[in-house]
């Protein structure tokens, strides 16, 4: 059986000719923006690329085909569709039932590295949960991206995780982790965790260099590359705290577990925030869609 994957001609001529392409997730826009702004910032996202002169390639499952570069009519299927939330492990059972879906930053970094793209841009990284000791509660990010050689551009992890858990589990995965013009990691709506990266790139060309050595190395895991939002463009670190700490005290009083939690604390943040923090999580999409595309162009330099 032949993988049902569907390259789109822009993002097939672009991997042919060797011009810089960005992977995109589709997960942001069905499931992480209300509509109908949700298409609005969809389409804003892949023209910040195009107009750097970078192929956007959003990456989603539709009728049974990872697809790799969306038409603006699949576009408005994924925004406006009622479609699950896709990760590695349910795309077999997607594409033996014709079914359609967005995609995690797992999903996501596999279709795109089947597809031969190198650089993708997400938001922010899933991680170690909170309690994961007593629930063994992970994302399947973290395992995918020690398998697949893509440089994925995030402003860390959300603050709702167990930070230096995750920073460990990535270590121990061999997952190379560089902080983009700054040695602290990021944490999604603060520009600081308060936690310190052993290793910090200063630009794209870089970025572009770690690339050429773990190629050269043979070294089969991703590079997380941690953008920090600039300061003045964080959310509030005090309304930010105090938002966190009412949402978690909440989901324990509901007695919430497993996969309830994180959907709970982020719709909570933003109500407790007064949808400050879903503004800022825009403003960090936009940011990291950049510096993936300068990492691309960089990338596609050295190979010409």
């Amino acid at each position: 059986m032949t993988i049902p994957l569907s390259i789109s001609p822009a993002v097939q001529s672009a991997l042919d000719e060797g011009w810089p392409v960005v992977a995109l997730e589709s997960t942001i826009i069905s499931h992480g923006l209300p509509r109908p702004e949700n298409l609005d910032a969809a389409r804003r996202f892949e023209q910040i690329l195009t107009d750097m002169g970078v192929v956007p390639a959003t990456i989603a499952v539709l009728d049974g085909e990872l697809k790799a570069g969306l038409t603006d009519e699949e576009l408005v299927r994924v925004a406006n569709e009622d479609i699950p939330k896709l990760s590695v492990r349910d795309l077999p059972i997607s594409l033996a039932r014709a079914g359609s879906g967005a995609t995690t930053v797992a999903a996501t970094s596999y279709i795109a590295n089947l597809a031969g793209i190198r650089v993708f841009a997400t938001g922010g990284l899933g991680g170690v949960h909170r309690g994961a000791s007593e629930t063994f509660d992970e994302s399947a990010d973290l395992k995918v991206l020690s398998e697949v050689p893509v440089t994925v551009v995030a402003a860390g992890v959300k603050s709702i995780l167990d930070i230096p858990a995750t920073l460990e589990r990535l270590e121990s995965l061999g997952v190379i982790v560089l902080g983009y013009g700054t040695d602290k990691f990021p944490s999604f709506w603060l520009t600081d965790s308060g936690f310190q990266l052993d290793w910090s790139v200063p630009d794209a060309s870089a970025v572009a260099d770690v690339m050429a050595s773990r190629d050269a190395l043979g070294q089969p895991a991703a590079i997380m590359i941690g953008n920090p939002l600039p300061l003045t463009d964080q959310l509030d670190p005090e309304v930010h705290d105090r938002a966190l700490a009412d949402a978690l005290r909440m989901a324990d009083e509901q007695g919430l577990t497993g996969k309830e939690v994180t959907p709970f604390l982020l719709k909570t943040i933003v109500g407790l925030t007064g949808g400050d923090s879903l503004a800022v999580n825009l403003k960090i999409a936009e940011n990291n869609i950049r510096v993936a595309g300068d990492i691309a162009l960089s990338w596609a330099g050295r190979s010409k």
